[in-house]
């Protein structure tokens, strides 16, 4: 695929990790990752596995992710998982919710195999903030809920939450073509919505609308 046609934002890599705490900066690692695969609109790949991070997970993220160490102990190494991963990426734009902590651990876990990634990252939640700003709150599952996207009840693992967030990305995206008609979304776009105030996004894509027109 040619690379401005990866600059869209409906084709993209979704992303999610169970890892075994919160910074990698401190020594925690992934235990799981997941990714969704969209071009144009459509998924077209998916990638999942558990990964051995050598040391033993608490017994609290065992109980969070269902993930036990017992499974981990027969999971391939995280070095294996993770240039697999790399060559499954490619240089695809990549999405998750709450992407800061996703991207934290998939350059940290790069780094330890001496790979890069050299595409860039958008948050489905900071976006969710200033399309929904109706909804109960911005997580995954209860933004799920609130559009009544497919699921099966799994959350906190690793495909089945990067499933949901791919279902939440579409979404935005449909939304933003059926209430502004914005078509094609440049994925530059939707970093740039991400960073603009609340009380400023309807103004914003009212008037990128009126220039995408005139």
């Amino acid at each position: 695929m040619a690379r401005n046609e990866k600059r869209r934002a409906d084709t993209v890599i979704v992303l999610d990790f169970e890892t075994t705490g919160l910074s990698p900066d401190g020594g925690d690692r992934a235990i799981e990752i997941g990714a969704v695969r969209i071009e144009k609109g459509r998924v077209t790949d998916r990638f999942q596995s558990l990964m051995n991070p050598g040391k033993r997970v608490a017994a609290f993220i065992e109980d969070y992710t269902g993930i036990t160490n017992k499974m981990l102990k027969t999971a391939p190494p995280c070095k294996d998982v993770m240039a697999e991963f790399s060559d499954f990426i490619e240089d695809f734009d990549m999405v998750a919710h709450n992407a800061s902590f996703d991207s934290r651990f998939l350059i940290s876990e790069l780094h330890r195999i001496k790979r890069t990634y050299s595409g860039k990252f958008a948050c489905s939640m900071l976006v969710a903030r200033r399309l929904y700003q109706d909804a109960p709150n911005h997580k995954l599952g209860t933004l799920v809920a609130f559009h009544q996207l497919p699921n099966d009840g799994t959350f906190h693992r690793a495909l089945a939450d990067a499933e949901m967030t791919a279902q939440l990305w579409l979404k935005m995206l449909i939304d933003l073509e059926d209430i502004y008609q914005l078509q094609p979304i440049p994925f530059s776009l939707m970093q740039k919505i991400m960073k603009i105030p609340k009380t400023n996004i309807n103004k914003f894509l009212k008037n990128l609308a009126k220039e995408k027109s005139s």
